[in-house]
């Protein structure tokens, strides 16, 4: 019956102590004292207590047992008053677990300590028992707890943690890959085969079904007869060796057509060599196929074409060089997946660290290990700053990062950098700058301007293997209509900013090519062709441009045209503030509208710490709805990207309509240029860029509200 459960041990010190006093004090009012005593105790404890008498069978096998005492704590803990009664008058089909533990105990004198689920009482319980009395009597005392919640939280722990563990390896193969259908997780001990619901979709199956298990035979019919037996070779013996999985083959899909697929996964082997998991993602290879075939085939029919007829071998000459061009297409996405590969493994190793040391937090917060908090806490937090970081390079690459362009001081930024870029390039490269007097400012982000600078250094000492000189030279230029329409930007005053090597240099050929993304002229594993991609994206999301000189043996110089601004400008240890110790008393009231429930809640939690009034709103039309009502406001803190409709800035002017002089602060981690008009933000409007430090925003508040 009940999992009849204990505290801890010692409650069975606690019954032994009260069963040695009784026996010690057997005789008159010295028995009655005792057993007074003893049930008082038994009546007030926390604990759930009952005396059992075991039933046994003519074969001695224990086969019920009856409620003989119970204290009052037994029937708020099982949720029933049994006592007096038979536990199967209650529970008829009690587990038998517990009529053979209860009866070893009685037979045997062993106390025991176990937990175990009960399906009469739908509860788990935790169960300390030992016999009382006359072995004869067949008589047990029991102690339990109803643990059922920290069973349930135990077992959703699990689960989520499954859960993160096999999306996380369906994130690293889904990125690793191209022209992606779906992914799939087949769990080889129990033979459960679960897609998701793009995979569903693809082949016509139940998205339910998919994720609860589907037979295997079932996604094995899709395939054409002609590729099945392949493919079962092939999965058996990559499910043998483990490691690796790749294949292709042709599938049914909804529209009733045969399509080329490839199969990418992965077999994981427990240490003792039995499969465990197969996970992996499904890819379109239909296009590529198509586009290899055209090309043998083009090369087939030119290698027949008589050499007289010129016209027909022009004719195909043409047409093989439109398929080499598509098959080009395809090996830019193939690069794609090499790229995303790399980026999911060092992904994969922050979160590895994040998880891992949230995780550690939790186990050191149960064990009251509170000194041993710190370590974890910054480990994680130098895994977001990295994962953070990695993040932004990719939004360089793409050209929609988040800038926050700034009057900014060059000449400070580059000499606040010169220790650090020597360190880099080390000993063997002289670095040196020059500077035109009365240098402008430039309107850039300084930290993405460092970043750049910093990459053409490490490109430029890439290109000095034997040592040499970097020369870094800053100069104020004014281009003209014709050359300004000669290097696509507008006319005007521009901040030049040149870096110059006496390196190997670069052939035409070269320069008109190493702006692309993915092309590089460092070797395999050396370099990825994002950097010089990256910094041409910064720079022409900033307004400027960039210009690469060079000659093979003669060095390369690479100049970045920066747009000019007047007025006071920041050098780079400028960009991020140190957030005061305390940032004074605040009265004031903010709005923070933000669909991520997390970031919300982050958000509004930092700001009702310093003393603000905060208002929540999960989208644009809420949060335009509390701007239109009487709600007394002194600051907008809104995300850009919103659901509904109505983004973040669209909500924003439609509330200054009302409330012309509203304060705005944007966050977030990604926008497009349109959403901002160009980059440029109107008064009293800032942005905070995702992830950010709660000191910074704190900062950033107070700084706002604060401003005339």
């Amino acid at each position: 019956m009940v999992p009849l459960i204990a505290c801890n041990g010692a409650h069975l010190g606690f019954v032994k102590i009260l069963r040695d006093r009784t026996e010690e004090h057997l005789a008159g009012g010295a028995l009655r004292k005792a057993q007074e005593r003893f049930q008082t105790i038994i009546e007030t404890i926390d604990a759930a207590f009952a005396i059992v008498q075991v039933k046994f069978d003519e074969d001695d096998r224990p086969i019920d047992y009856r409620f003989v005492e119970a204290n009052p704590a037994f029937e708020r803990q099982s949720g029933v008053n049994l006592r007096g009664k038979w536990v199967t008058e209650f529970a008829p089909d009690l587990e038998p677990f517990w009529f053979e533990i209860y009866g070893h105990v009685a037979k045997t004198g062993e106390p025991t300590n176990f937990e175990n689920y009960a399906e009469a009482f739908k509860r788990w319980f935790d169960v300390r028992t030992v016999r009382v009395g006359d072995p004869a009597d067949r008589q047990i005392a029991i102690l339990f707890n109803d643990v059922t919640e920290r069973r349930g939280a135990q077992e959703r722990l699990r689960a989520s943690e499954a859960l993160a563990r096999e999306n996380a390896e369906r994130v690293q193969l889904a990125l690793g890959a191209g022209a992606i259908i779906g992914t799939w997780h087949w769990d080889l001990p129990s033979d459960q085969f679960t897609v998701d619901e793009p995979f569903a979709a693809a082949f016509g199956l139940d998205p339910a079904l998919g994720r609860s298990g589907i037979p295997l035979a079932q996604i094995v019919a899709t395939v054409h007869p002609d590729d099945q037996q392949g493919l079962s070779d092939a999965i058996n013996e990559v499910v043998a060796r483990g490691g690796h999985y790749a294949h292709q083959y042709r599938v049914r899909r909804t529209d009733g057509r045969y399509y080329w697929i490839e199969a990418n996964g992965r077999v994981d082997h427990a240490p003792d060599g039995t499969p465990l998991s197969f996970p992996g993602v499904v890819i379109d290879v239909e296009a590529r196929r198509a586009v290899e075939a055209e090309r043998d085939r083009a090369l087939a029919a030119l290698r027949s074409l008589n050499e007289n007829l010129e016209q027909r071998v022009a004719e195909r000459t043409a047409e093989l060089m439109d398929a080499e061009e598509k098959l080009r297409q395809s090996q830019k996405m193939e690069a794609v997946g090499q790229l995303t590969g790399g980026l999911a493994h060092d992904f994969n190793n922050l979160l590895a660290g994040i998880s891992g040391s949230l995780e550690l937090m939790g186990k050191r917060i149960d064990q009251g290990r509170l000194t041993e908090i710190d370590k974890y806490m910054a480990a994680a937090q130098d895994a977001s700053r990295r994962a953070a970081a990695l993040t932004h390079r990719l939004l360089a690459f793409s050209r929609r990062q988040t800038l926050d362009p700034r009057s900014t001081n060059v000449e400070a930024l580059v000499d606040g950098m010169i220790d650090l870029i020597q360190r880099t390039v080390g000993p063997e490269i002289h670095v040196e700058t020059t500077a035109t007097a009365q240098l402008c400012s430039a309107l850039v982000d300084a930290s993405q301007l460092e970043n750049a600078l910093l990459n053409l250094c490490i490109n430029a000492r890439d290109a000095m293997p034997g040592g040499g000189r970097i020369a870094i030279e800053m100069t104020n230029q004014s281009l003209d209509r014709q050359t300004a329409l000669a290097y696509e930007i507008p006319a005007g005053d521009y901040l030049s900013l040149s870096v110059s090597d006496t390196g190997t240099g670069m052939p035409p050929d070269v320069i008109a090519r190493v702006c692309e993304p993915f092309y590089t002229t460092k070797p395999i594993g050396q370099g990825t062709g994002l950097g010089l991609s990256m910094i041409y994206g910064f720079v022409q999301q900033s307004g400027g441009q960039i210009r690469i000189h060079s000659s093979v043996g003669q060095g390369t110089t690479v100049r970045l045209y920066l747009p000019r601004h007047d007025g006071d400008a920041i050098s780079g240890e400028q960009v991020m503030p140190e957030a005061p110790v305390d940032i004074g008393p605040a009265e004031e009231t903010v709005l923070v509208v933000d669909d991520e429930p997390t970031v919300r809640l982050l958000v509004a939690d930092t700001l009702r710490d310093l003393g603000y009034t905060v208002i929540e709103a999960a989208d644009g039309n809420a949060g335009l709805q509390i701007l239109r009502s009487n709600t007394g406001l002194d600051l907008l803190i809104t995300d850009v990207g919103l659901p509904g409709g109505l983004n973040g800035r669209q909500m924003a002017d439609a509330g200054r309509l009302l409330r012309p002089d509203l304060k705005t602060l944007f966050i977030t981690g990604y926008a497009e240029n349109a959403v901002f008009g160009e980059g440029r933000l109107e008064a009293n409007m800032q942005i905070l860029t995702k992830p950010f430090a709660v000191d910074a925003l704190a900062v950033r508040v107070r700084e706002m509200l604060r401003a005339d």
